[in-house]
């Protein structure tokens, strides 16, 4: 899993419709998720740290966390399915833990609220996300490339990835 940030909302440019913007901490890759209006503005009135007079639903939910004296530990965006991301929200009650089903949005807004970290399956990333910095990933690329002409199949083994009793 990839440890992922809200780096903004942004408008799609031909529909309009608000997207949420997640980076790693690498600034290197982005994932865009198309959110509803409604879940647009409840991320951004946290991220620019506006406070409501009465409470709205994501705070509310998480007033109701607070007086069972719940915790959200993590939210999980486990995959993508037909263009649509599914997600969860990782509960604790003192030792018991729930994964709690969750709109990515819904999740994301809560966890802005809690101060709970979101993370990204890998497999999610890579299905998904767009490079933010093409230059750095091309130079990643060629160094991968140059290291594994240089590596021969002797030093591989001395660097311990196979043993010579390992089944491949």
């Amino acid at each position: 899993m990839i440890e992922m940030k809200v780096a903004g909302i942004a408008l799609d440019a031909q529909t309009r419709s608000p997207i949420v913007l997640l980076k790693d901490a690498t600034d290197r890759r982005a994932l865009p998720i198309y959110i509803g209006p409604d879940q647009a503005k409840a991320i951004v009135s946290v991220l620019e740290g506006q406070v409501p007079p009465r409470p709205l639903t994501h705070d509310l939910m998480v007033n109701f966390l607070e007086a069972w004296q719940m915790t959200v530990e993590k939210v999980i965006i486990h995959s993508l399915q037909d263009n649509t991301f599914y997600a969860v929200l990782i509960v604790a009650h003192g030792e018991a833990r729930r994964e709690i089903d969750s709109r990515p949005s819904d999740a994301i807004a809560i966890a802005l609220r809690t101060n709970s970290p979101i993370w990204v399956m890998e497999e999610v990333v890579a299905d998904a996300s767009i490079p933010v910095d093409r230059d750095a990933d091309e130079a990643e690329r060629r160094a991968f490339r140059e290291f594994l002409s240089n590596l021969s199949p002797d030093e591989l083994i001395q660097r311990g990835r196979f043993s010579s009793g390992e089944a491949q």
